[in-house]
């Protein structure tokens, strides 16, 4: 009978006094065996599974990231077994596709990286991340979202009539745009005030496309502060909403955005 060779996928390092148990029973990637821990130090485990080499293995990976359907089932598996850990004192996910060839390797790369990880534990330990976007509807009071008015295709506009209302209407749109601006910045900032970090992609990282994205952030709170987190981002959604604001919260998710140096 052949066997085949198998290496010790990542998924993420926790720190917990105990050994953790998932917030609820999560397959690892396809074609994983099932979800462990491995003792790295006191307080931190690995969490980890065996990934068959001919899945997973260098050569394995390369022919399937050209595959966007494959990538996103392993994505969605991998970030599934990580925030199944969210309870636990502090969890720093590892990168997609991180395998090592033994349980030996991998507790010895991540002892490596101890002097580098434990500032990172201190930094988000009993904390969630919370994800804020704000986009702008249509139909909204006070010009947000307004549509200007049509160009009439008659010829019974004056050349200056004509020119003075497409002024108007890039002015009103500047307005709307610089009210915007005002609005999210001063939304960033109230919402930052309750949060120990925040990060806000800047306007030019972000996407286009399904409408004008206004903000999308991400706010590093404490376990104790998440209930007034939530309750200030609600109280938010509905004002905003009265302008043609639409803001959407998601979370608590583990620290994703706050585990770089």
């Amino acid at each position: 009978m052949a066997v085949h060779a198998t290496g010790t996928y990542v998924y993420c390092v926790v720190a917990s006094p105990r050994a953790p148990r998932p917030a609820r029973a999560r397959r690892g990637l396809p074609g994983t065996g099932r979800v462990r821990l491995l003792d790295v130090d006191r307080g931190l485990f690995a969490v980890v599974s065996d990934a068959p080499l001919k899945l997973y293995g260098e050569a394995a990976i390369a022919r399937g990231l050209s595959d966007l359907a494959w990538v996103s089932r392993a994505a969605v598996a991998h970030e599934g077994v990580v925030e199944s850990f969210i309870d636990a004192d502090a969890v720093l996910p590892m990168k997609l596709f991180t395998i090592f060839s033994s349980d030996d390797r991998a507790i010895a790369h991540v002892r490596e990286q101890l002097p580098r990880l434990r500032p990172l534990i201190k930094r988000v330990a009993k904390h969630h991340e919370w994800g804020v976007r704000v986009i702008l509807g249509a139909g909204g009071s006070h010009g947000a979202g307004r549509p200007g008015r049509a160009v009439r295709s008659g010829g019974d506009e004056s050349g200056m009539a004509f020119l003075t209302r497409k002024k108007a209407q890039r002015d009103a749109a500047v307005e709307r745009a610089e009210r915007a601006r005002e609005t999210v910045a001063s939304l960033y900032d109230r919402l930052a005030a309750r949060a120990r970090f925040a990060k806000r992609r800047l306007a030019g990282e972000l996407p286009v496309q399904g409408g004008p994205l206004l903000l999308d952030a991400a706010f590093l709170v404490p376990h104790r502060r998440s209930a007034s987190f939530r309750a200030l981002a609600a109280r938010e959604a509905r004002r905003l909403s009265r302008d043609g604001y639409a803001l959407m919260l998601t979370g608590p998710w583990p620290p994703y955005s706050f585990v770089q140096d």
